[in-house]
C-alpha cells in the first residue's frame, strides 16, 4: 500500500508513505494488533520534490508530526495491552474530553448530552471539585460516578435522570474507545426508570389559587398560566412571537424545541382557549416576543415564591404545568388519549400514558381517602 518510513517489523505501528497522482507523498500509519491490520491517514503531505527552503522545513514538520503521532498510538497499544493507560492519555482533562466530544456531537440527542454536561458540572462543583483545575480519568472514579448518579435523582424526575445518565455512560464509552479508560468505569452503575408520573398535578382548584395569588414577576406569572392552559414547555412559551397566533382562529404555531431534529409532529398547531388569549393580549409586531422571561433559574424561584403564595404545598417546576394540562385534560374533561397525545406533539401514545396512569393513580388516591365506617 506504500513505502515504510519509520519502524521496524517488531513495531505495532509503522509510518508509511503512499504517493498520491499529484506527485506528493501522504503519510499514514499502518496498525498492526492481535493479527489485525487497520490503517490511519494522518492527512499530513510530504512535498516530493521541495523548490523552497519553506517547502522543506514543512515537509520536516510534516514529518516530526506524523512521528510523534505514531509513537503516541504504538505507546497506547503497548500499554493497553497490559491494562495501563498510556502517560500522555493520562493527563487528559475529561472536562475538556466531554466538552470536546459535545461539540462534535450532532444526534438527535444532542441536548441530552449538553444536560448531562451541565449538571455533571453543577455536581462537581457541589462537590468542591474546582472547574478550572484539570479532571484526569484517574480521578473519574465508580464511586464518584455513583454520586453523580444520586444527585441526578435528587435534582430532577421522572425519565430525566436515567435519560441524563446514560448519555454520560455514552461519553465514558467513548472515552475507553479512545484509551483513556481501559474499561468503562460505569459499568454496572445504573438509573432505574420509573414508568409512573411522579411530578406533582395542579388541580383546576389549585391553579385557579395561583391566578389569584401575587407572583413577583407578572411575566412568569401569565406564562407559566399560560403553559397550564396549552401544555407548552418553558423553552417553546419563551421563544413565542406574535407571529405564531392566529388571532382570527384562536390557533397557536409552535415548533416545539425537544423534537426539532426529527418528529414529524414537531411543528403543532394548538388551539387556544378563552384563557389563552386573554394571556397573549393583544397583537402586536410580529417578531416581538409574547412573554419576556428571566432566565429559567430565575423562573424557577419566582415560581417557588408564588406557589409558597397561594399556600400550595406541592413541588412545582415549569414542566409541572406541562404535566397538569394532560392530566387535567384525561381526569377532568374527559379528553381521549389520542387527542391529548396529539396536542402535547406525541408522535404515538407511549409517552401520553403515563399521564393515564397518573389519572388511575389520582383516582385512588380519591377513593382511599375516604374515612373508613366502623361496622
Amino acid at each position: 500500500m506504500g513505502r515504510k518510513r519509520r519502524g521496524t517489523r517488531k513495531n505495532n505501528v509503522v509510518l508509511r508513505e503512499k504517493t498520491l497522482a499529484n506527485g506528493n507523498i501522504s503519510l499514514y500509519l499502518d496498525i498492526y494488533r492481535s493479527g489485525k491490520r487497520s490503517y490511519e491517514f494522518l492527512k499530513l503531505y510530504i512535498i516530493d520534490k521541495p523548490q523552497t527552503p519553506f517547502d522543506r522545513e514543512q515537509n520536516n514538520k510534516n514529518y516530526q508530526l506524523a512521528e510523534n503521532t505514531r509513537t503516541k498510538r504504538e505507546e497506547e497499544l503497548n500499554h493497553d495491552e497490559f491494562g495501563f493507560i498510556a502517560p500522555h492519555l493520562k493527563k487528559t482533562n475529561f472536562l475538556a474530553f466531554f466538552q470536546d466530544f459535545l461539540d462534535n456531537y450532532n444526534k438527535k440527542d444532542d441536548r441530552m448530552v449538553k444536560g448531562s454536561f451541565e449538571y455533571f458540572k453543577s455536581f462537581l462543583k457541589e462537590e468542591n471539585i474546582s472547574l478550572s483545575s484539570p479532571l484526569y480519568p484517574k480521578d473519574i472514579t465508580p464511586f464518584l460516578i455513583q454520586k453523580y448518579a444520586d444527585y441526578l435523582q435528587s435534582k430532577l424526575q421522572g425519565e430525566t435522570p436515567a435519560s441524563y445518565f446514560k448519555r454520560f455512560k455514552k461519553v465514558l464509552t467513548y472515552a475507553v474507545s479512545k484509551n483513556l479508560f481501559h474499561k468503562n468505569p460505569a459499568a454496572g452503575i445504573s438509573i432505574t426508570i420509573n414508568e409512573g408520573l411522579k411530578k406533582d398535578i395542579l388541580t383546576f382548584k389549585e391553579i385557579q389559587a395561583l391566578a389569584d395569588a401575587d407572583c413577583p414577576n407578572s411575566e412568569v406569572k401569565r406564562a407559566f398560566l399560560f403553559s397550564l392552559n396549552t401544555g407548552l414547555r418553558w423553552v417553546d412559551v419563551n421563544e413565542l412571537k406574535y407571529r405564531n397566533v392566529d388571532y382570527s382562529n384562536r390557533k397557536l404555531t409552535v415548533n416545539q424545541a425537544k423534537t426539532k431534529h426529527s418528529s414529524t409532529n414537531s411543528l403543532v398547531i394548538i388551539d387556544l382557549n378563552a384563557t389563552a388569549m386573554r394571556l397573549i393580549g393583544e397583537q402586536k409586531l410580529p417578531d416581538d416576543k409574547i412573554f419576556n422571561l428571566p432566565s429559567h433559574t430565575g423562573c424557577l424561584n419566582n415560581l417557588k415564591t408564588w406557589v409558597g403564595n397561594a399556600k400550595i404545598n406541592k413541588h412545582i417546576t415549569w414542566h409541572c404545568a406541562r404535566h397538569s394540562f394532560a392530566v387535567n385534560l384525561l381526569g377532568e374533561v374527559k379528553t381521549d388519549i389520542k387527542t391529548v397525545a396529539s396536542l402535547l406533539g406525541h408522535s404515538g401514545l407511549k409517552h401520553t400514558e403515563k399521564y393515564t396512569r397518573a389519572v388511575d393513580e389520582l383516582k385512588n388516591k380519591a377513593v382511599n381517602g375516604i374515612p373508613e365506617l366502623k361496622l
